[in-house]
């Protein structure tokens, strides 16, 4: 006579609703996180039945339960599996993970921003991040900055809504103060690449420093009217027209590179034993100055 041991009908009975749950997601479009979070309190149901069944139909006037344990290993091997995806999937976790495994990457354009300027604006300081960055001088009244930013996602949305986003900028007396904001990002694995590639334009007329935190750097002066200074780049190149009228000084930099004869060496030094060099130069009477300071690399083109 055969012996009926508790677990053995559970185990049947849960892989018979897994396999149809499983079934079922794949022509109705169930979300498979969503379905193995959510069958498993049938393991429980499916069990106390069991028990119940065995109970009831047992001759013995003091039935004793015997139990098929690799049965029941089985069932709650399925059940705390089925408890981990729920636990995952109410802390957020889950739908991280899917997210992060659909991305893509996508370009998008920056929001454009501008500040109209006036007369009483005499400089401007411009905080910048560590991302590709040409800075133009130009014949406009104004501020301005555009261009694109690269970043891996699941929606077509994109990631910055407007110019305050990633730009802020704020007068105070005769000086405008210009932030550019790294783009929000999350911590821990769920973190993704981001690029941006802007360029800014400043009126050719206004004094401009920049602070940058190891950005790659480009400087197209064209015909400049103002001094500028530079500091914190990781490299910075500078488009030199031959019509400029530029004294460019490169301060305690690792190196400079450009056509034979462009760069004068005031402050030589051994690149291989860690030494900074400082280097001059002048296209014109030098009339307008380039400060460069605190850059590992400068290189400057003649156009």
């Amino acid at each position: 006579m055969r012996t009926w041991r508790v677990g053995t009908f559970s185990m049947g009975a849960s892989l018979v609703f897994l396999g149809l749950f499983l079934f079922l997601s794949r022509f109705m479009g169930f979300d498979l996180v969503h379905v193995m979070s959510a069958w498993w309190p049938i393991l429980l149901i499916v069990l106390g039945i069991e028990v119940l069944l065995y109970l009831f139909f047992s001759k013995q006037e003091k039935p004793i339960l015997k139990y098929d344990f690799v049965s029941i290993l089985f069932v709650g091997l399925l059940g705390m599996v089925g408890i981990l995806f729920a636990t995952l999937s109410a802390a957020g976790i889950m739908g991280k993970v899917e997210e992060v495994v659909a991305r893509e990457e996508r370009s998008f354009e920056l929001p454009d921003f501008s500040y109209q300027m006036d007369d009483s604006i005499k400089r401007v300081v411009l905080r910048t991040t560590a991302y590709q960055t040409m800075i133009e001088a130009t014949e406009e009244k104004e501020v301005s900055m555009f261009g694109t930013y690269r970043t891996q996602t699941t929606k077509k949305e994109k990631l910055l809504a407007s110019a305050d986003d990633y730009v802020y900028a704020n007068r105070k007396g005769d000086t405008l103060y210009v932030n550019v904001k790294t783009l929000p990002n999350e911590l821990g694995p769920f973190y993704s690449h981001r690029e941006v590639a802007s360029t800014i334009l400043i009126p050719k007329g206004v004094e401009l420093e920049v602070i940058s935190t190891g950005a790659d750097i480009t400087l197209n002066p064209r015909e400049l009217e103002n001094d500028w200074s530079i500091k914190g780049a990781a490299s910075l190149g500078v488009e030199a027209a031959e019509t400029s009228n530029l004294n460019i000084q490169a301060v305690d930099v690792y190196g400079v590179t450009g056509v034979d004869g462009a760069w004068n060496i005031t402050k030589k030094g051994d690149p291989n034993q860690g030494d900074r060099v400082d280097a001059v130069h002048q296209s014109g009477e030098g009339k307008y100055q380039i400060t460069i300071s605190n850059t590992d690399y400068v290189h400057l083109d003649k156009k």
